[in-house]
């Protein structure tokens, strides 16, 4: 563990970065049946393949958070 604080969007970002991971793993086990010429996978499977996107837009927003607080800081005077 750091001693760093920890910012404004920081665990939207981490947490987006392990949906996204998730995702896409999820998009390589059901994408290699159908190269392989074996019977594709449920379509739960497709449908946890959509995780990608829903961790790239959480990963965004952590990070249009963090900019915003960041930005918001800069023009604080007297900090």
């Amino acid at each position: 563990m750091s001693n760093e604080t920890r910012k404004p969007g920081d665990v939207l970002v981490r947490v987006g970065g392990v949906v996204f991971a998730v995702g896409a793993l999820a998009t390589l086990a059901t994408v290699a049946p159908l190269l392989l010429g074996s019977d594709p996978l449920p379509t739960a499977a497709y449908l946890v393949s959509m995780l990608m996107g829903v961790g790239f837009a959480l990963a965004l927003a952590g990070l249009l958070r963090s900019a915003r607080a960041q930005s918001r800081q800069a023009t604080t005077p007297g900090t």
